[in-house]
């Protein structure tokens, strides 16, 4: 059996878990034009999978043309529209798919300081509404999240220096709040 999980010396043999018994299924990669995504989508056509990705706009040549280059790209790459921000507009990207790689998140004008309401909520909703359409699918038996590497590494390392970063390593929320990385955000909120 293949793994989803790889360490650092087989990323560049990174391989995914079979999803259906006989043949390739069919996944969802949210946030389809972005850089890992793209990586991600490059990989998993090349494994034979049927990729539907996700962007605001499949129509932006611009955006997604360097998707359209990948090997397979024709014969099994689907882009569609659909926005973190709309409930709802997963739906039907998500439906007919085995599995979900939500990599997508909401890219915003320029952050004032009020993160609360220009960074955390709408990446917060937009995964909500993902996973809301994605409950909403039958067939659906995986969905694997990603995540900014500043959930885990705003920490005080006097405090533990040989800490292995892992699911339950999490970003020190006084530690960022004191930094000023996260503002006017209350741990409530961070926690909820």
């Amino acid at each position: 059996m293949r793994s989803w999980i790889c360490n650092k010396s087989q990323l560049h043999h990174f391989q995914f878990e079979t999803m259906v018994s006989s043949a390739k299924g069919k996944v969802c990669v949210t946030g389809a034009s972005g850089f890992l995504a793209s990586w991600l989508i490059k990989r998993l056509l090349e494994c034979g999978y049927h990729v539907i990705g996700t962007v605001r706009d499949p129509g932006n040549r611009k955006k997604v043309g360097h998707l359209w280059k990948l090997p397979g790209a024709n014969e099994r790459l689907q882009l569609v529209r659909a926005d973190l921000l709309e409930e709802g507009s997963f739906d039907d990207a998500v439906m007919a798919c085995e599995g979900v790689f939500h990599i997508a998140s909401p890219v915003l004008g320029k952050s004032d300081s009020n993160c609360k309401e220009a960074t955390l909520g709408p990446a917060i909703n937009g995964t909500l509404n993902v996973l809301r359409s994605c409950k909403k699918s039958p067939f659906l038996k995986r969905v694997v999240l990603t995540s900014s590497s500043s959930a885990v590494r705003i920490r005080d390392e006097t405090q533990q220096p040989e800490l292995l970063w892992d699911e339950t390593t999490w970003s020190s929320v006084p530690l960022c709040e004191k930094l000023q990385v996260i503002q006017n955000c209350t741990p409530d909120y961070i926690s909820a």
